[in-house]
């Protein structure tokens, strides 16, 4: 009997505790860019590439930012993200940029930062193969900020770089987004008075990329009422967000057991790339980790 258990207990384990199988996930290893060098700070870019990749072809790209608070976080937060869209035919970056706790920087560098990351991809966008009228950037959290930041902020640019080429990524994918820093707000008191220059929400303006926003209806750090007010500013400009909200789920919980929360969100986020014609056919995330 403590076989059978002891068996039954190894059998359940490997497949996540969740009641997922993993044995179909496309494993994709990144290769390394640097996109940015600071003082003795080398920035990279994590960059996922289709397994049939052809260098001839140009691709859809979608740029993912970790979260962390803008104190700390890896890129690999988003290495499964990646590994799926470029499973589905995309190239998928996951971007480095100055921290805190690392670097001893503040969210107004981590900000130029992904900036910087997305004038980089699209001005070695041919080298890159990939199409520069079709970045998309995405985050969590802080990572999601971030990805915002770039989309609507007009300040914040590297006035050493190459101005010309457009730091604004052409659409957002937004998980438990940090998108208001005013009063009240997480992590308000970090900026004081000069949060309206870095707070998403506050420099909503014309031409706003399309957006989907998926978040949990008990994140305590990005409330529900945050992210409806972001999606009511965006339709007034003319901008489609959509609002995916997960029934009493918490901060960051798309990646924690389990996994069928980072299945469902990913599925949403192909849905949205899809009805962009940024990504073809149907989703097969599911397909990958297979529900038994």
């Amino acid at each position: 009997m403590k076989i059978n258990l002891f068996f039954i207990f190894f059998i359940y384990s490997i497949m996540g505790f969740n009641g997922y199988a993993q044995n179909s996930v496309v494993v994709i290893k990144p290769t390394l860019r640097v996109y940015k060098t600071i003082d003795s700070i080398v920035l990279k870019l994590h960059i996922y590439k289709p397994i049939k990749f052809d260098a001839s072809k140009t691709y859809n790209c979608v740029v993912f930012f970790h979260g962390g608070g803008w104190n700390n976080g890896s890129p690999r937060a988003f290495r499964r993200q990646s590994m799926y869209f470029a499973s589905r035919g995309m190239i998928a970056i996951s971007v480095e940029y100055r921290l805190k706790n690392t670097h001893g920087t503040s969210p107004f560098q981590a900000t130029e930062d992904a900036k910087s990351a997305i004038r980089f991809v699209r001005q070695y966008a041919k080298e890159l193969n990939i199409n520069p009228n079709t970045i998309t950037a995405g985050g969590s959290s802080a990572g999601g900020h971030l990805a915002a930041s770039c989309a609507l902020l007009p300040k914040f640019d590297n006035p050493n770089e190459d101005l010309a080429v457009s730091s604004i990524p052409n659409a957002l994918i937004l998980l438990n987004p940090v998108l208001d820093l005013g009063p009240g707000a997480y992590a308000h008191r970090r900026f004081g008075d000069r949060y309206i220059d870095l707070s998403p929400t506050d420099n909503i303006a014309l031409g706003a990329p399309p957006s989907i926003i998926l978040v949990g209806t008990k994140d305590p750090i990005v409330p529900v009422e945050m992210v409806e007010s972001f999606k009511e500013k965006m339709e007034i400009v003319g901008s489609r967000c959509d609002l995916v909200l997960y029934k009493d789920q918490v901060h960051a919980f798309f990646a924690k057991k389990p996994i069928k929360y980072f299945i469902e969100t990913t599925h949403e986020i192909d849905k949205f790339l899809i009805s962009l014609g940024y990504l073809s056919d149907s989703p097969t995330i599911k397909k990958q980790y297979i529900n038994n």
